[in-house]
């Protein structure tokens, strides 16, 4: 995801919980200590005599909290928790994290709900959940992606600087706190993203510059292990996923640096052709083609700033044309070269294979980045650059 200096939205609830929700994830109801009481009792093959014998109240009490038309004192939980030796948080039913498959189809789920249901709604479920899984990290980096990843959807501008202040406080919480180093990186990129759309560059840099320049990468010594243990084919998977990596890194830089050097037309030009020969190279139309939409957009700008509309158009025929092709459904996945790669993109977390918001949202913000773009405004007239927005309109509605 890439911040330009000036930038609207970036695009890297309190009502009832349901028991299931539309993508069969279980949510968290509040309490759920009477199912739980009657299963443990059950377990332990005792009465709600016996039980309330134990806790020193009636019987009539606990028949109550079985119903759920009461709940039992604060002060008694650990008592019964003890009695049925069980933790006070598995007695009431609360689960402070949530599986990794539960977060993926729960961020699937809220990113189609954007798309569908009252935005306010969306997002108060997003924020409830927030506070109910606090010290789930991986949940915490997910929903802050969802957020920063849906500010387009805020009826209002205000929301967009509190949905990313939201986002910015789960991603410095995951940062600070989580155990697992993977986590701590995605969000100290996150955050810093976060901080850019602020306009807290000084942040950054306090956060990114201790860490230096990174050289080198694990992924060789980590093959090399698992060669030396005779499992080649972890060996390749790995070697795979990081030349994958690398790879999308490289054109993350390349975008930025085509923003940096828009001033100087032989660097801008050639910055193109270099990337154009690389995404020849690695196949990158059909094994990843949101990452080239984007750069095609930040060509086409570039060329505008420089004044050669003929090659802006170049460069927003071929986002069309690639808007247009055979690229959905939208999921990131492998080819013939990068053969190991889908089961790799599966264990991943969110947005994993899937895109991060809804197909329906993409194709309008695709629509969007030229017809709504600022850069564009001298081409509106110009018949090609209305029959490319017709094109991607209709796009719109397949």
């Amino acid at each position: 995801m890439i911040i330009p200096k000036k930038v609207k939205h970036l695009s890297i609830a309190s009502f009832p919980l349901r028991g299931y929700d539309g993508a069969g994830v279980r949510t968290m109801k509040e309490i759920n200590l009477g199912q739980i009481l009657i299963e443990q009792r059950h377990r332990k093959g005792i009465t709600q005599d016996e039980l309330a014998a134990h806790v020193g109240v009636s019987k009539g009490a606990v028949s109550k909290w079985e119903t759920g038309s009461s709940l039992p004192d604060i002060s008694l939980l650990p008592r019964l928790a003890s009695y049925f030796d069980i933790s006070v948080d598995d007695l009431i039913g609360y689960r402070p994290r949530m599986e990794k498959d539960s977060i993926r189809k729960l961020y699937i789920r809220l990113s189609r709900d954007f798309s569908a249901l009252p935005f306010d709604r969306v997002l108060a479920e997003c924020l409830e959940t927030g506070k109910k899984y606090y010290s789930c990290y991986p949940l915490l980096l997910a929903l802050g992606t969802l957020l920063i990843n849906h500010t387009s959807q805020t009826p209002s501008p205000g929301q967009v600087t509190e949905m990313i202040g939201k986002a910015l406080e789960w991603f410095q919480r995951v940062r600070t706190m989580a155990d697992e180093p993977k986590l701590r990186k995605e969000a100290l990129h996150l955050e810093s993203l976060c901080l850019l759309h602020l306009q807290r560059p000084a942040q950054v840099i306090d956060i990114l510059e201790p860490d230096g320049l990174q050289t080198g990468s694990a992924e060789p010594l980590l093959a090399m292990a698992y060669q030396m243990t005779g499992n080649d084919r972890e060996a390749g998977k790995i070697l795979q996923a990081g030349i994958y990596r690398e790879v999308m890194n490289l054109f993350s830089l390349f975008q930025s640096y085509l923003s940096l050097c828009g001033k100087d037309a032989w660097h801008f030009s050639e910055t193109c052709q270099r990337l154009s020969r690389l995404v020849d190279a690695f196949h990158v139309k059909s094994l990843h083609p949101g990452i080239l939409l984007g750069l095609y957009i930040t060509i086409a700008q570039g060329y505008m700033a420089l004044g050669d509309t003929e090659q802006a158009l170049a460069a927003l025929t071929q986002y069309t044309d690639l808007a247009l092709s055979d690229i959905y459904p939208l999921r990131l996945h492998g080819d013939r070269y990068f053969d190991l790669l889908d089961t790799w993109f599966d264990a991943q977390l969110v947005p994993g294979v899937f895109p991060p918001r809804d197909e329906a949202l993409i194709r309008r913000d695709m629509t969007q980045a030229l017809s709504e773009n600022p850069a564009f405004q001298p081409l509106r007239e110009d018949p090609r650059f209305q029959h490319m927005v017709d094109r991607l309109r209709t796009n719109e509605e397949a």
